[in-house]
Order: structure tokens, then C-alpha cells, then sequence
């Protein structure tokens, strides 16, 4: 999922609120070894402050020139970028990443209503899967490179021409249903289109609200994730305590599922370090749809909560993680808070959580 909303989001509110057109990026293809791949977003501004990143700072230069031409034009235009041959040198970038990258810019203003990113920022605040087609290349005039295709046939505010509505449509649908950026027609064909879907952040439910769970909020915050934090103790269960939780509450273990709608998270760490606590979460947990549990100490600690739970175990089958984090060799409160986020971003995303 490579469309990230959430970074943008600021620059964005920003020059909207001011009635200042921007340059939307949108990796488009890639070859090789590439920063980003397809459905990757950058915002571009005129004076060339910029949200999100296509590359590791290397192209972002260039692209702002760029930027700068089609907000003046309000013309599209496709960059390709082959960092694996000798133009990589004679361009001055000296990226050496052996790859390519096609980025598609657009403008982004008031005269089409800020789409797709109004359409995008809409969806991310209401945690809803959408997706939206870009036109990278097209022979029909009434689809012109550039255009934005959204649900329901809608381009811009105009009806998609009926000869491609059912097929966009299908492309629109597929996106929405993998997570995963869709393409029609390769790279010599004369219509190409790319949907993109935007990438939800991850809903992460953390119980227990003690001193080690503040660098876990940050380090998960910072990835824009929605966080709730839980716990039984007046002391600890404070907002001040976590800036960056969408919500903190304060509950007793049984009560969980009356205050939460649990089957929204996507992951549940079990960390009060109070055993009765854990257990009672735990127990809880089994009977939820949570993908991921996560239990904070060792495997005798967990051992012993599992046969206290009895019959209530087998529903954590498949989804306890514990001792939870990835082995990055550290201790501290913060080496800890990193493994875990490490790992229930590898287990969400669906990689290894292994060395490259």
C-alpha cells in the first residue's frame, strides 16, 4: 500500500486554505531497484516547500522545476527518471540505484475542486477504502492525460466516456479490494491508467498506559497510526501523557469491550505488567477478530496466562505474539518500542520482518 495520505495532509490544508495551486506526484511505473514504488504520492508547492518523498532527497530538486511548469500550465506531464544508465551522471544526480521511475504530475487547485486529494483526505479521516484513477496517457480527447477518475463513473466532476466506464470501474474495484495499486495498458499502449488506493494507517490498541508505552505511542505516531490507549490506572490513563493517541481511556479490563468496538483495530499489545489485568484482557481478546495480540514478557510469563485462560487460549490461536517485538538486540524502554512497531508493521503488511 503505497498511497500515504497522511503526510501530505498538512502541506495540503495549508495552500488549500490559502487558494494556491499545488503539484501532485504519483509514481506511475518502476523498474529495478527504486525509493518507491507505484502509487507513491508527493505534494509539490509553488515555492518549493514539498510533503513526502519519491526518492532519498535526490530527485525531489528536479521535480520541484517540473512542478513549477505544469501549475503554471495546468498541463500534466509524465517525468521518467533512469538512475541505472549513464544519464543518471551526465544529469548531475548520481543516484546509482540502478532503476527507473516514471512520476506523473498533475495540478492540483480549486478549478477541479482539489481532486483527488480532497477525495483522499475525506476518505483517510473517515478510516473508508477508496480509490482514484489517474489518466497517464490516453488518444480519447474527452480523457485527456492528467484527468482523475473517482467512484461512480465521476471524472472531475464530468461523466467518464461510456465506452470506459465499465472498464475503469473494474480497475477502481480491484484496487479498493487488494490494497494495491491496478494498471491498464503497459507502457507503449495509448491508454494507460493507474488506480490508486489510499492506504489506511494501521488502528492499534495499546492496554495498559505505564512509562513504556509513551515511546511506543511516539514511534507509531509518527507513522500516523490511530491509537488508543486503555488502562485501569487514574495515573497513568491521561491524554498529556499521549500527545499523539487519538484517544486515551480509562476502563477496567472487563470493561473493555463495552467502551470499544474492538473488531476495528487491526492490533491489541497487552502490556499493564499486572498479571490480573492481562489475563482479563486477554480473555477478551480471544473472542475478537484482531489479526494481531501482542503480549509483552517472557515466554514462561506468557505460558501461565494461557493456562489461567483455559478454553478462552484456543481463540487466541494463530494471532498471539509473545514474546512480542523483533530481536534488534536492546532493552531500553525505546529498543523495545521500536521492535514492536517493527513487527506489527512487518505482520500487517504481510512481509517477513527479516534482513534484506
Amino acid at each position: 500500500m503505497e498511497a500515504l495520505i497522511a503526510p501530505l495532509m498538512p502541506l495540503y490544508e495549508g495552500e488549500r486554505r490559502a487558494g494556491r495551486a499545488v503539484a501532485l506526484a504519483v509514481v506511475v511505473h518502476t523498474a529495478g531497484s527504486t525509493y518507491r514504488k507505484p502509487g507513491a504520492l508527493m505534494l509539490i508547492a509553488a515555492d518549493g516547500a514539498y510533503a513526502g518523498l519519491l526518492s532519498g532527497g535526490c530527485l525531489e530538486s528536479d521535480l520541484h522545476e517540473h512542478a513549477l511548469q505544469v501549475i503554471a500550465s495546468g498541463k500534466a506531464k509524465v517525468i521518467t527518471y533512469d538512475t541505472g544508465g549513464s544519464d543518471d551522471l551526465l544529469w548531475g544526480l548520481g543516484v546509482g540505484c540502478e532503476g527507473l521511475m516514471q512520476i506523473l504530475l498533475l495540478r492540483v487547485g480549486p478549478e477541479n475542486d482539489w481532486q483527488p486529494l480532497a477525495f483522499f483526505v475525506d476518505a483517510h479521516q473517515r478510516h473508508e477504502r477508496v480509490a482514484a484513477a489517474v489518466v497517464i496517457a490516453s488518444p480519447d480527447s474527452a480523457l485527456p492525460p492528467g484527468s482523475i477518475v473517482l467512484e461512480e463513473g465521476q471524472m472531475g466532476g464530468q461523466p467518464v466516456p461510456i465506452a470506459l466506464q465499465d472498464g475503469l470501474q473494474a480497475l477502481l474495484a480491484e484496487a479498493v479490494a487488494t490494497g494495491r495499486p491496478c494498471g491498464l495498458g503497459d507502457a507503449a499502449a495509448p491508454l494507460r491508467v493507474l488506480a490508486v488506493p489510499v492506504a489506511l494507517p494501521p488502528r492499534l490498541l495499546l492496554l495498559g498506559a505505564g512509562p513504556d508505552v509513551q515511546p511506543l505511542v511516539d514511534f507509531a505516531g509518527r507513522m500516523a497510526w490511530r491509537i488508543t490507549v486503555y488502562d485501569h490506572r487514574p495515573a497513568y490513563a491521561q491524554a498529556s501523557r499521549f500527545p499523539q493517541a487519538e484517544q486515551v481511556l480509562l476502563g477496567r479490563p472487563e470493561a473493555l469491550a463495552e467502551s470499544l468496538d474492538l473488531n476495528r483495530y487491526d492490533a491489541a499489545v497487552v502490556m499493564s505488567h499486572h498479571l490480573p489485568s492481562d489475563l482479563a484482557y486477554l480473555r477478551v481478546l480471544s473472542a475478537t477478530r484482531i489479526p494481531y495480540v501482542g503480549l509483552l514478557g517472557p515466554a514462561r510469563r506468557r505460558e501461565k496466562l494461557l493456562a489461567d485462560l483455559d478454553r478462552d487460549a484456543a481463540g487466541l490461536a494463530g494471532r498471539l505474539r509473545s514474546p512480542i517485538g523483533i530481536n534488534i538486540g536492546g532493552r531500553a524502554p525505546e529498543s523495545v518500542a521500536l521492535s514492536i512497531v517493527a513487527e506489527i508493521h512487518a505482520r500487517l503488511s504481510g512481509a517477513p520482518g527479516v534482513p534484506y
